[in-house]
């Protein structure tokens, strides 16, 4: 599949069928996001591979409850990766204390993007999510009280394939050349 088809077929499953995706899977979705650049190479994340269908459930759950329902379809997938924030380089740091920019945001955000699009290219469906009940998943996973998760990925094999439209802005509203 060429990048453009790539990027065009990508995009986030919220109905998974529970098929188990096969550790070889998850290991290149890995590797994708080991290769994502980073601001000077501090690599500032690190994914926890939850395959274990009980664990899988632990997290799912803790990414709803109470008023906030929209996750439930996590309790679906056959993994989920953590991604936890590490400590930069003491050059990236400088860097985000000079430009009052945090790149450790960006560049897990990219290190995700590269799991999902690998997957995508393996037939594999995710979803990113931004809110779920951290301290819980710490104390599911044993990570250290003072690490910070940073985003979740729901991973799956599609209940019901089917490319959606991507409903985006046109280019001209979204980008510009030369000047604002």
């Amino acid at each position: 599949m060429n990048f453009s088809d790539l990027v065009k077929t990508r995009q986030s499953v919220r109905k998974f069928d529970g098929q188990p995706v096969s550790k070889d899977i998850l290991d290149k979705c890995i590797e994708a996001a080991r290769l994502t650049p980073s601001a000077c190479n501090s690599q500032p994340w690190k994914f926890i591979m939850v395959n274990d269908p009980k664990l899988v459930k632990e997290v799912a759950a803790c990414t709803y409850g109470g008023v906030v329902k929209f996750n439930k379809f996590t309790d679906d997938a056959a993994a989920m990766a953590v991604v936890v924030m590490e400590p930069g380089t003491f050059t990236s740091k400088a860097g985000a204390a000079f430009t009052n920019t945090d790149y450790a945001y960006m560049d897990m955000g990219m290190a995700v993007e590269h799991f999902c699009l690998q997957a995508a290219e393996l037939g594999v469906g995710t979803c990113i999510l931004g809110w779920s009940r951290h301290k819980e998943i710490k104390k599911v996973l044993d990570i250290p009280s003072k690490k910070k998760i940073g985003l979740l990925i729901a991973i799956g094999y599609e209940k019901e394939p089917k490319l959606r439209d991507k409903i985006r802005k046109t280019t001209g509203e979204m980008s510009s050349y030369n000047k604002y």
